[in-house]
């Protein structure tokens, strides 16, 4: 399997896993800082299991952290270079679950907070099989101008974001939920009025419910 660290959390009800909810966190944090949501959306996700791996790469910005691509150079085309430098990456570490598992790719979503948001949107709709869905949290969308393409897997996807968010600012939430819809995408979530750069409960909440329908079928 692919040598990463990776934090671990459930399934609750102590048997095999089901699904899988892969958190990928954001720029100059690592995968603790995600797996802290599992206890709360494990309650009504009982036979999931979430796996929040740190990134590959060192966080080139500070003495600690990781990251999935670099920031140093702010660009749109230098961040969806470096996102594709790292999805084959990604790619390998999924293959990898789903075969220790024993699970189909539509039984694994992916979780993103900010950069692990851009991840995630941009490797999902990529991948040769389709995901069971993307949750998104303070994020943006990086090549989007690629997904009118025919093997685009359009899997569903919920988008939450702060709207005093001034890490990644609120038009990027606007910006990726009407590519993506342009683009034949269902997309779902909110905005949240007054949050910065963060995730709070009516996310969780939100993210809970998206991630039961797309298992479940439930609404």
């Amino acid at each position: 399997m692919t040598e990463w660290n990776t934090y671990n959390f459930g399934p609750a009800s102590g048997g095999k896993p089901a699904k899988i909810v892969l958190m990928l966190h954001g720029v100059g944090s690592n995968g603790q800082d995600l797996i802290g949501l599992a206890p709360y959306m494990a309650r009504a996700l009982p036979d999931v299991a979430f796996l929040s791996p740190d990134a590959p790469h060192a966080y080139d910005m500070a003495p600690f952290g990781r990251q999935w691509f670099s920031l140093q150079e702010y660009t749109q085309e230098a961040m969806l270079a470096g996102i594709k430098e790292t999805v084959p990456l990604l790619n390998a570490y999924i293959d990898d679950i789903l075969a220790e598992f024993g699970l189909q790719d539509s039984d694994l979503a992916l979780l993103g907070f900010s950069q692990g948001t851009m991840m995630s949107l941009y490797t999902a709709p990529r991948r040769a099989k389709k995901l069971a869905g993307v949750l998104g949290y303070s994020g943006a969308l990086l090549g989007g101008e690629e997904l009118i393409k025919d093997d685009i897997q359009k899997v569903p996807v919920c988008l939450i974001h702060g709207e005093d968010d001034n890490v990644l600012p609120l038009n990027r939430y606007h910006d990726a939920k009407q590519q993506l819809e342009n683009a034949g995408f269902i997309v779902g979530g909110h905005t949240v009025p007054g949050l910065p750069h963060s995730i709070d409960d009516s996310g969780i909440q939100t993210g809970i419910a998206f991630l039961q329908e797309i298992f479940y079928g439930k609404k």
